[in-house]
C-alpha cells in the first residue's frame, strides 16, 4: 500500500475481507485517536463522540466537547440513535439501538486520495422527533467513492432536544438543543476534517425535510456562519409556516403544561431538578411522526428562542440576513402536504385564493377531483412554493442557486405511487437504493441514482452542479424561472425547463403575502 499524502498514521494491525488483508486507518483528532475500518476503497469511522452525552445535569444544556480519550478508539459500529418512539413504515428505518447518550458522528473518506477533499455534511429528516445516522440509506460509501468525504451525525429529537421551561430562560442559549448539537458537529467538522483529509474550507451542508428546514436555520442564525460554505436543501419548506409558531414565551408554557402532566407543579429550579431526574423515555414519551400534531400541547419543536432562532428564515431571506454561500434547492412533484379541512368542492377549495379566485380557476383548470385538488394546493403551499421562493431570494441577491423537482418513481413503485413522494429522492442521492428496494432495482433506477448523485457531487466540489456528459443545469432566475426536472420517464429524459407548476405557484404566493 503506498502512504498516502495526509496526516493520519495507519495502524498496522490487519483484518481481512475476503481474500484481501487491509489495514485498519487511524486518525488522530483533537479528543484522541480512532480507528476505522476500510472496505473495498472506502474507511469508514463510525460513532465518533463529538460532544459529552447530555445526560444528567447536561440534559436541556448546549453540548459541551467530548472528554478526551488515551489510547485508540475503536469506531468501527454506529452509536444508537437519540431516544425516540420509532415510527412504523419509515423510508430510512433505524436500528433499533437508542439512547440518551447518542451524540456521536460518522465519517468515511477514500481509502486513498490526494490532497484536500471536499466535505458533505448530512442532516437527517424525521420532524425533528424521528431520526438518525445510522439508517443503510444515509450511508456515505458511494459519496466517499466519488472523491468527497462524508459526514452524518445525530442531533437530540423531541422534548429532550426542544424543549422550553421558566427554570431555563435564563440560559443564553436555551430550547433549540438539537440545532444546536447540529452547529457543535459543523464545529467538530471545522476542526477535525482536516486529519481524514477533508478541506474546511469546502464543506457542503445536506439536508432533507426537518434536516432541510435545519439548513434554513443554520442559513439564517449568527452562531454557524463560516462553518459551511454552501448548502443543499431538500424538501425543506422556507416559508413561515414551517416555522415561528412557537415563539419563547408560548414554548414555555408548553413546557409547564407538560411537567404539570408528569405531577411537577412548580417552575423554578427545584421542577427542572425533578424534570432531569426522570428517565429519558418518560421524557420522550410516545411522540413520533404520526402523533406529533396531536402533542402540541405539551411538545413545541423548534421554536424563537432569541439567539440560536432569533427571526423566522423567510423574514431573514427577504432582509438579505442570511449566509451568502451557493445553495441547491428543491422539492418531490409528490411532496409532504397537510390538508387541514373537508372541501365539499372546487369552489371551496379555490375560495381560500380570496380575491385571486378566477385566476386560481384557471390555474388549477387541468386539476380533476376536489380531493386531488385539494392536495396538490397543500404540497405546494408546505415544500413546492417556498422552494422556489428561497431560489429567488438567492436569485434576487446575486448568490449561485439552482432548483430541482423530483418526480422520479422507481419501477418497485410504479402504480402504486402517483408521483415522488417526500423523502424518495434520498436513496437516488446515496446510491442507496437496494436498501429501499431491495432486489428490484432496475438499470432505469439506477442511471436515475447516477445522475443525481452526479449533481450533487460536483456541487460539493465546485459550488455548480454541471459538469461533463450531464444535462446542463442554468442557474436559477425569476427572469426564466427554470429548474432541473428529474422526469419520472428516467435520467435520459431528464432536463431543465421553465416550472410547469408556475401560473399555480403564483397563486400560492399569493397566499404568503
Amino acid at each position: 500500500m503506498k502512504p498516502c499524502k495526509w496526516l493520519l498514521t495507519f495502524f498496522l494491525v490487519a483484518f481481512s475481507i475476503g481474500e484481501s488483508v487491509i489495514a485498519a486507518p487511524i486518525v488522530q483528532l483533537h479528543s484522541g485517536r480512532v480507528e476505522g475500518r476500510s472496505v473495498n476503497g472506502v474507511d469508514a469511522f463510525l460513532g465518533i463522540p463529538y460532544a459529552k452525552p447530555p445526560v444528567g445535569k447536561l440534559r436541556w444544556q448546549r453540548p459541551l466537547s467530548a472528554t478526551s480519550w488515551q489510547g485508540i478508539k475503536k469506531t468501527t459500529a454506529f452509536g444508537p440513535s437519540c431516544l425516540q418512539t420509532p415510527m412504523k413504515g419509515s423510508s430510512t428505518p433505524l436500528p433499533d439501538h437508542y439512547s440518551e447518550n447518542c451524540l456521536t458522528l460518522n465519517v468515511w473518506r477514500p481509502s486513498r486520495g490526494n490532497g484536500r477533499l471536499p466535505v458533505m455534511v448530512w442532516i437527517y429528516g424525521g420532524g425533528f422527533v424521528n431520526g438518525g445516522s445510522a439508517s443503510p440509506v444515509y450511508s456515505g460509501k458511494a459519496f466517499a467513492k466519488s472523491g468527497v468525504i462524508f459526514v452524518s451525525f445525530n442531533y437530540r429529537l423531541g422534548r429532550l432536544g426542544f424543549f422550553a421551561h421558566p427554570a431555563l430562560s435564563g440560559n443564553l442559549f436555551r430550547g433549540n438543543y438539537g440545532l444546536m448539537d447540529q452547529i457543535k458537529a459543523l464545529r467538530w467538522v471545522q476542526d477535525n476534517i482536516i486529519s481524514f483529509g477533508g478541506d474546511p474550507n469546502n464543506v457542503t451542508v445536506v439536508g432533507e425535510s426537518a434536516g432541510g428546514y435545519s439548513i434554513h436555520a443554520l442559513l439564517t442564525s449568527h452562531y454557524s456562519r463560516n462553518l459551511f460554505n454552501k448548502a443543499i436543501i431538500e424538501s425543506g419548506g422556507g416559508r413561515y409556516q414551517i416555522n415561528g409558531q412557537y415563539p419563547w414565551k408560548k414554548a414555555q408554557q408548553t413546557g409547564v403544561r407538560f411537567a404539570k402532566q408528569l405531577g411537577i407543579e412548580s417552575s423554578g429550579q427545584q421542577a427542572l431538578a425533578k424534570l432531569r431526574s426522570l428517565p429519558g423515555k418518560t421524557i420522550a414519551g410516545d411522540l413520533n411522526m404520526w402523533n406529533m400534531e396531536a402533542q402540541r400541547q405539551t411538545y413545541s419543536g423548534p421554536m424563537m428562542d432569541g439567539h440560536v432562532i432569533s427571526e423566522n428564515p423567510e423574514k431573514a431571506y427577504r432582509a438579505g440576513d442570511f449566509a451568502h454561500v451557493p445553495l441547491l434547492v428543491g422539492a418531490n412533484d409528490d411532496d409532504l402536504g397537510f390538508v387541514r379541512q373537508h372541501y365539499q368542492n372546487r369552489a371551496q377549495v379555490l375560495a381560500m385564493f380570496g380575491q385571486h379566485q378566477s385566476q386560481a380557476a384557471k390555474a388549477y383548470r387541468d386539476i380533476q377531483g376536489t380531493k386531488a385538488l385539494s392536495e396538490l394546493i397543500a404540497r405546494q403551499k408546505m415544500m413546492i412554493e417556498p422552494a422556489r421562493f428561497v431560489a429567488q431570494e438567492f436569485a434576487g441577491q446575486n448568490v449561485p442557486v439552482w432548483e430541482y423537482r423530483f418526480g422520479y418513481v422507481a419501477n418497485a413503485r410504479e402504480g402504486q405511487w402517483q408521483g415522488a413522494k417526500h423523502a424518495s429522492e434520498i436513496a437516488y442521492v446515496f446510491k442507496t437504493l437496494a436498501a429501499t428496494y431491495g432486489p428490484n432495482v432496475t438499470a432505469r433506477d439506477q442511471k436515475m441514482a447516477d445522475l443525481i448523485h452526479q449533481y450533487w457531487v460536483n456541487f460539493a466540489k465546485t459550488g455548480n452542479p454541471n459538469g461533463a456528459s450531464l444535462p446542463h443545469w442554468p442557474a436559477y432566475s425569476s427572469k426564466t424561472d427554470q429548474l432541473m426536472w428529474f422526469s419520472p420517464k428516467g435520467a435520459t429524459q431528464s432536463h431543465a425547463l421553465r416550472d410547469p407548476q408556475q401560473a399555480q405557484l403564483n397563486m400560492v404566493e399569493t397566499l404568503a403575502k
